[in-house]
């Protein structure tokens, strides 16, 4: 039987470590505690019956309570898979949008990267100077390739 559990979100690798421990201190049927990363709030726990699974929460702190509706290995599976994002290579010469910090919505040309500190060097584009400006990569999209023009 897997149930859902209501935890404080923030809290749930901690809690999953605790009710873990708690489980095998006293004992418990508890077959496995799942903590799912982009689901805030909830673990996910397996064990021999509900009344087991009560056991193991009572006097925890941060549990707000249990999910009435059991769930299967199928659905605890779609939570589970991770979605692979496509990966966009950003190249020298490429233009880019600044998408935080001081300069965002502004877009820039692609000077230099480096992979090992995760940063790109980019001159802005509609700038009377152009500035080299190291950002990290997580701030840039890319808006465009180069040699492709706007036009196509």
């Amino acid at each position: 039987m897997i149930t859902t559990i209501r935890v404080t979100s923030g809290q749930e690798k901690i809690l999953a470590e605790i009710l873990m421990k708690k489980s095998r201190a006293e004992k418990l049927d508890i077959y496995s505690i799942v903590y799912v990363e982009n689901v805030k709030g909830y673990l996910f726990v397996e064990g021999a019956d509900e009344n087991t699974i009560v056991k193991l929460i009572q006097k925890v702190k941060h549990v707000k309570g249990i999910l009435k509706r059991a769930l299967t290995v199928t659905e605890i599976e779609n939570l589970v898979k991770a979605e692979k994002q496509q990966t966009v290579v950003i190249e020298p010469g490429d233009v880019v949008e600044m998408s935080s910090g001081p300069f965002k919505g502004e877009r820039a040309k692609v000077v230099k990267i480096d992979e090992a500190k995760d940063e790109i060097t980019v001159e802005l584009v509609e700038v009377a100077v152009p500035i080299p400006v190291t950002v990290k990569s997580k701030m840039v999209k890319l808006y465009q390739k180069a040699g492709v023009s706007e036009d196509q």
